[in-house]
């Protein structure tokens, strides 16, 4: 979780998190991903934020997928 923090990201760089962790933090579940969102926020030119990034591209693409392939069988 978190690993990937500025010192290894260019500045202007896009970002696209699609690592998920949970972790605890002060006594509650948090879900966090593969990159250090607060700190590389500032240097990223564009990052996606974890929760609430990929995923529901990934829930769209999937239901996009599904309908066509249902209506490529009619």
């Amino acid at each position: 979780p978190e690993y990937i923090t500025s010192e290894y990201i260019k500045p202007n760089s896009i970002i696209i998190d699609v690592g998920i962790n949970r972790i605890v933090e002060k006594e509650k579940n948090k879900l966090v991903g593969d990159v250090k969102f607060e700190e590389v926020y500032q240097l990223a030119k564009k990052i996606t934020p974890v929760p609430g990034g990929v995923g529901p591209m990934t829930r769209v693409s999937l239901l996009k997928n599904t309908l066509m392939a249902a209506r490529s069988k009619m």
